[in-house]
């Protein structure tokens, strides 16, 4: 009996050593089964994806390094911005070569170079607000594909990238002296999207550089737009848009019930570099517009529509309802559209073909 009891309590205590060094791992997962990973596009979808990526990367670098050497120290100072501030920056350039060299060696030998670019600034606060911009749909454009590709290792490497520039997005807010983060939750967009965003600022590129696959839209103006640029060294808590760690703005920006009005180009408009490209909707006739932001698209009816222009009002719908976070704020995106479809973060992609024009980015916040 004595012997048994010794039995036992040694296979106990066998069991718990197993247990304690031997530590459970649940079933599933992707990835997980230590076979060595590949850092390589793995499908066309992955490479054009990248590419694209690539081509937002290029883009960055150059007019980080392009706002420094455009204006002086002294007109920094006057933006309210420092020698210390101005390192930030030059700093986030050496960032985008980081981010640049890093997608060239997943795509190999036959990467995007770097291109011309043009930019729609004369002033420090004007090239701070397109810094926050850009960055804004370079971010969420790659937010709206990571999950979808193929190579799950080189998707690991592009969220430790974009998480970065999402830094910087934040930070170029803080310079303009606007709210850092109005959100719950940053919004992802299409290849698409993005490409449609991106390609009216490249002029012309290296002629070895692949072709950027991705669909044009028709461009879309909001035309009374709210202007995050003046600068209002007031002192006064809620006015003064002065760069700080935060601004929390009594007098905002944008406001639910504002009527925000529209102009769009007809399809067939030549756009992107060498204008090689040409823009190209599959939608019906305008009939909606599409506040993308956060978890959720919105739509709202268009309104006094006369051929390529309309108008709607601000909505302001709640993430999860009453109480909880507006869905309209921050830099966000709006399109005009054909169908209010059910659209979802996963899924964004299904609001291609319904695209009209746009998106185009609202400064709602």
């Amino acid at each position: 009996m004595h012997l048994l009891s010794y039995l036992a309590a040694l296979l106990v205590t066998a069991l718990t050593a197993f247990a304690v060094y031997t530590p459970y791992i649940p079933e599933g997962g992707l990835g997980v089964n230590n076979a060595p990973p590949e850092y390589v596009a793995l499908s066309d979808f992955d490479w054009q994806s990248i590419n694209l990526a690539l081509n937002q990367e290029w883009i960055e670098l150059d007019l980080f390094n392009y706002g420094l050497t455009k204006f002086s120290p002294q007109d920094f100072q006057n933006a309210g911005l420092n020698a210390q501030d101005r390192f930030l920056i030059e700093f986030m350039a050496q960032q985008e070569f980081g981010h640049a060299t890093l997608l060239r060696n997943i795509l190999g030998p036959y990467s995007a170079k770097p291109c011309k670019y043009r930019y729609p600034f004369n002033t420090v606060r004007e090239f701070v607000d397109f810094c926050q911009k850009l960055t804004r749909f370079g971010e969420s454009g790659v937010y709206g594909f990571l999950e979808h590709l193929n190579s799950r290792a080189a998707a690991q490497l592009l969220l430790q990238s974009i998480t970065t520039e999402a830094r910087q997005q934040q930070i170029f807010r803080q310079f303009e002296g606007l709210f850092p983060m109005p959100v719950w939750f940053e919004v992802g967009i299409t290849q698409s999207m993005a490409w449609t965003l991106l390609a009216p600022y490249i002029v012309s590129c290296p002629a070895e550089n692949p072709r950027i696959a991705w669909q044009n839209f028709p461009a879309l103006n909001i035309t009374n737009n709210p202007d995050a640029v003046p600068l209002y060294n007031t002192g006064v808590v809620g006015n003064d848009t002065s760069p700080a760690i935060t601004n929390n703005r009594s007098e905002p920006l944008s406001f639910s019930g504002r009527q925000v009005n529209f102009t769009w180009e007809r399809p067939g408009q030549p756009v992107g570099y060498n204008n090689s490209y040409m823009t190209h909707t599959t939608a019906g006739p305008a009939r909606f517009v599409a506040w993308i932001s956060q978890l959720n698209t919105t739509y709202t009816p268009l309104e006094n529509i006369q051929g390529e222009s309309g108008s709607t009002t601000q909505p302001g719908p709640r993430v999860f309802g009453d109480d909880t976070a507006p869905v309209v704020n921050d830099t966000m995106f709006v399109a005009i559209v054909d169908e209010n479809i059910d659209i979802t973060p996963f899924n964004i992609s299904q609001l291609n073909s319904h695209i009209v024009a746009g998106p185009a980015l609202y400064q709602a916040g």
